[in-house]
């Protein structure tokens, strides 16, 4: 068995307000192997954007704080290690592409200046080596024109061309993990599956591990292999996504692809489930989900429930009382 690429364990980050403390991840682990793409899912406001923050050590501090837990990277802990250390494991380790990809390039400096930057912090070589880097690097995100587009400011390319030169730039200095934090969300559907084929064929092509972080099953189902569904800062069920599709367990993940709209079925309404993602911190017993559960009952008020193993399928884990056989439950 190969050690992961990325091994988070008992990860919990913080934010302190003048109410005290709001746990935003609450007790996670999961770990990413190499070469895999892992999809993270849940509605805004379930800490999956946190989870990436913190993985990459970029949660504001203050107010907030990873208060225990470990993140390991090639067996490395990245809680301890110092802002410099960072430094130096961000780009070249780990890379992370944000949401929208406007506010992450620099509006005044021309796409070429800010990509021969990022590659400069991390590699060694002359200004003619590095521009040959970039260019190569818009050609691998598969971007037309590349030396063209290196003369160009950010507002003269559309929201996919943007978004691919963030994949480039995130790319330059090969890492073995990509995060991507809603990479296409601010995309037109086509753009979107084309960004998606992108980095399919980047991970195919470069050994890349993934963590696709989404609010969107058909993003997951098109380009992921395994699936992690967190709910108000907590893992409620891991698997792979084909186990996920076919056999969902929990209430909460049956809820979210009955929200997702059939062509084949003409429907008068979209199912939604009912009620809102509670603000964290403010359930302190019981199961996260009780409140919008159709299968709620008495213990789920009083006990917050375990991860359980689903014993008919491999590596399937569920956070229910409905799947508590007698004892085969992960205590964590």
């Amino acid at each position: 068995m190969q050690a992961p690429v990325l091994d988070v364990k008992k990860l919990k980050t913080s934010f302190f307000s003048d109410d005290g403390e709001i746990p935003a991840v609450d007790d996670i682990s999961f770990s990413v192997k190499k070469g895999e793409i892992l999809g993270i899912v849940g509605e805004s406001g379930c800490g999956k954007s946190v989870t990436s923050l913190s993985i990459m050590k970029l949660v504001p501090q203050p107010p907030g704080k990873i208060v225990s837990g470990e993140i390991l990277l090639n067996g490395e802990n990245l809680v301890p290690v110092s802002e410099r250390r960072m430094r130096q494991i961000r780009g070249n380790e780990i890379a992370m592409i944000f949401q929208e990809p406007m506010t992450s390039l620099n509006p005044l400096f021309k796409i070429g200046e800010q990509l021969i930057e990022a590659i400069k912090i991390h590699k060694k070589g002359n200004k003619k080596e590095f521009e040959k880097q970039a260019v190569d690097m818009l050609k691998l995100v598969g971007l037309p024109r590349a030396e063209g587009i290196m003369n160009e400011y950010p507002h003269q390319l559309s929201g996919g061309m943007r978004q691919r030169v963030m994949i480039a730039m995130a790319l330059s200095c090969g890492p073995k993990l990509l995060i991507a934090d809603e990479p296409t969300t601010a995309l037109d559907v086509t753009i979107q599956a084309q960004i998606l084929a992108l980095m399919k064929s980047l991970n195919e092509k470069l050994d890349t591990s993934i963590v696709m972080i989404t609010h969107d099953l058909g993003v997951v189902a098109d380009i992921c292999q395994r699936v992690i569904v967190m709910y108000a800062g907590k893992v409620v069920e891991e698997a792979s996504v084909l186990d996920i599709f076919k056999n969902p367990k929990h209430p909460y993940t049956m809820g979210l692809l009955q929200s997702v709209p059939d062509i084949r079925n003409k429907q008068d309404r979209l199912y939604s489930i009912p009620g809102n993602v509670p603000k964290p911190g403010s359930i302190t017993t019981g199961c996260r989900f009780a409140a919008r559960c159709e299968f709620v009952h008495d213990r789920c008020l009083a006990d917050d429930p375990p991860l359980y193993a689903v014993e008919e399928a491999g590596h399937h884990t569920v956070r229910c009382f409905l799947h508590d056989t007698g004892g085969n439950g992960h205590h964590d």
